[in-house]
């Protein structure tokens, strides 16, 4: 009877504003999706341009080793792509556990592992929006 080696999979976690995003790192050969959809065919460019930074940072010898799959939801386009990017990044850490990877993403942007506390201030009640008065009238 034969053993099978266990599979590394790792599932990290990228949040900014209200988008989460959950990436599935395993052994596979390179390919990246995002709801279903690859990467490369994502329609917004600059968010796919966001998305791919840890990629392209990251190198070809270990992105053609894993397969990722991302669920994003909530938020915006823009959230949802800085979500993506930091939950690429952390897992692409810890799947490699290189301390050398996390330095080159810590250097290049340390809010790709670290992430952004930054969050929109709530509305005020009588006001419509979170810091608007009313108009004062000296005369």
């Amino acid at each position: 009877m034969q053993v099978e080696k266990p599979v590394k999979i790792v599932i990290a976690v990228g949040k900014r504003k209200t988008s989460i995003a959950r990436a599935v790192v395993k052994p596979g050969k390179g390919r990246v999706w995002v709801n279903g959809v690859p990467i490369e065919l994502w329609p917004i460019e600059m968010a796919r341009w966001k998305m791919m930074e840890p990629l392209l940072l990251a190198g070809k010898d270990i992105v053609n080793s894993v397969d990722i799959k991302v669920s994003v939801y909530g938020g915006g386009v823009m959230s949802q792509a800085d979500a993506v990017r930091m939950a690429i990044a952390r897992g692409l850490v810890a799947y490699t556990g290189s301390k050398e990877l996390r330095d080159i993403f810590e250097e290049f942007d340390r809010s790709m592992i670290a992430g952004d506390p930054r969050q929109t201030e709530p509305e005020k009640p009588m006001r419509r929006s979170a810091r608007r008065r009313w108009q004062k009238s000296y005369r």
